[in-house]
């Protein structure tokens, strides 16, 4: 897929590229991501060692399958003025930004003897769910996943404290700050104060991360109880942690998110795009983490935390497909009534135009469930009139729902969120067999969904 990229992006391309026209589009330009989805759901089930061995080449054909077409009838122009957009715009600030927490996350190890009980899972868990908001979804399911993984090396039943994981570490407790998950990033570039996630999403985090802990802690001594382990007995090694220079690094990370919301030192126009200049000194900034973390990690310490670049790669190659797929479908969600999923835009507003808050919960989040969550975020949040200082204040109950619907409801499938893939791919590194993509989506169905309903009924109706 890399190559088509490389090619379609050396094409000439008007001054101001721009994002497709979705009122141009119709619902068969969708077909490529239905495509690269059910792929990611069927073939692993199906065809698992095809899909391990090829599923880049799979991504690069639906992506192909889109951009080739594009080409086709729009024009060179267009098809490689889609993939700058794509490219600059959003997929590599993204990938960087994972890339930079993949890296200094995989070079902290946490040392000592951690049992998986359910009580040391429970706190686990928990101490996840507050640190990714202070480090982002990415950095804290990539510090403690290889701990949680030890810890519960000795147990049988456990391919639940990873999906429990996934909901909490790698979702949910992002929702408190910009730096937590990318959906309220792109809220601080476009103009949300910092704090306003932790003061407004405090109740529904609060709800979520309570009910989903304590429904963790009742499963987990469940399976404890029935399973009955056999304890490791040995000497107990206190608890400590190493490769700090890596916590250090995480927070040139967090200080270089924080530099695009309040530096803003103008444009430049590469490739047709006009990027602002603080995004590309943080890209710089990511990438000089990410070199500066392997170069200053030693070699053993790496080795020790069982850290590889596998689960990245998998997630660079994927979402790479995702992102270019996903184009057509954002681009007719954008063009709201004008577009072919007029009707369903048109569920946002009531008889009188009043934003809808509910409405705007399940569906920024039904769509985040299968897209990417940040650019679904943005959709919605230009959909409910894109003015910061009005969704702050006045329409704050539309912003949250938003919001809460971006962020909570990316564990809802395995592509909802980057770590999602990611640890489900650590995991799987680790030999512990993980849900399929409908079984993980069974998961969620039970635990998930009833709870944003309840969710739905406290804070949004």
């Amino acid at each position: 897929m890399l190559r088509i990229i490389a090619m379609l992006a050396l094409l000439p391309l008007p001054a101001a590229a721009a994002a497709l026209d979705g009122a141009q589009l119709s619902l068969i330009w969708v077909v490529p991501f239905v495509g690269i989805l059910l792929s990611i759901a069927f073939m692993p089930l199906f065809t698992p060692a095809l899909w391990h061995h090829h599923y880049g080449k799979v991504a690069a054909g639906w992506s192909a399958l889109l951009l080739l077409p594009l080409a086709l009838v729009f024009g060179l122009e267009k098809a490689g003025g889609e993939v700058a957009f794509v490219l600059l715009q959003e997929y590599i600030p993204f990938i960087m930004l994972l890339l930079a927490l993949y890296t200094t996350g995989g070079g902290v190890l946490l040392k000592g003897t951690l049992v998986g009980t359910p009580g040391t899972n429970t706190a686990l868990l928990a101490i996840g769910t507050v640190l990714a908001s202070v480090m982002g979804t990415t950095g804290a399911s990539m510090l403690l996943i290889r701990p949680v993984l030890r810890a519960n090396a000795f147990r049988q039943q456990k391919t639940h404290v990873f999906v429990f994981f996934i909901f909490l570490v790698s979702n949910i407790g992002g929702s408190l700050t910009p730096i937590g998950d990318p959906p309220l990033y792109l809220g601080f570039l476009a103009g949300i104060s910092f704090f306003w996630p932790t003061t407004h999403l405090a109740g529904e985090f609060l709800v979520c991360a309570v009910v989903l802990l304590g429904i963790f802690y009742l499963i987990d001594s469940w399976a404890w109880a029935r399973e009955k382990p056999a304890v490791p007995v040995g000497e107990r090694e206190p608890l400590r942690v190493e490769g700090g220079v890596n916590v250090a690094l995480i927070g040139v990370v967090v200080l270089a998110v924080l530099m695009q919301g309040y530096w803003k030192p103008g444009t430049i126009v590469l490739l047709g795009e006009t990027l602002p200049i603080e995004r590309i000194i943080a890209i710089g900034i990511f990438l000089a983490v990410t070199v500066a973390s392997m170069v200053l990690t030693s070699r053993s310490l790496r080795d020790a935390n069982g850290f590889s670049w596998g689960a990245m790669l998998e997630v660079a190659k994927l979402f790479a497909a995702i992102f270019v797929c996903m184009g057509p479908v954002l681009a007719i969600l954008k063009a709201g009534s004008a577009g072919a999923a007029a009707g369903l835009v048109a569920m946002t507003s009531d008889a009188n135009g009043a934003p809808i808050p509910w409405v705007y919960f399940w569906m920024s989040g039904a769509l985040s469930s299968f897209l990417d969550n940040a650019p679904t975020y943005l959709v919605f949040f230009n959909l409910a009139g894109g003015d910061p200082a009005w969704l702050m204040g006045q329409g704050a109950l539309v912003l949250a729902a938003i919001s809460c619907g971006a962020v909570f409801m990316g564990a809802n499938t395995y592509i909802g969120n980057a770590p999602n893939f990611m640890v489900k791919a650590i995991v799987e590194e680790n030999g512990v067999r993980m849900p399929s993509f409908f079984g993980y989506f069974g998961w969620a169905c039970v635990f998930l969904l009833p709870l944003f309903v309840l969710v739905t009924f406290l804070f949004f109706v």
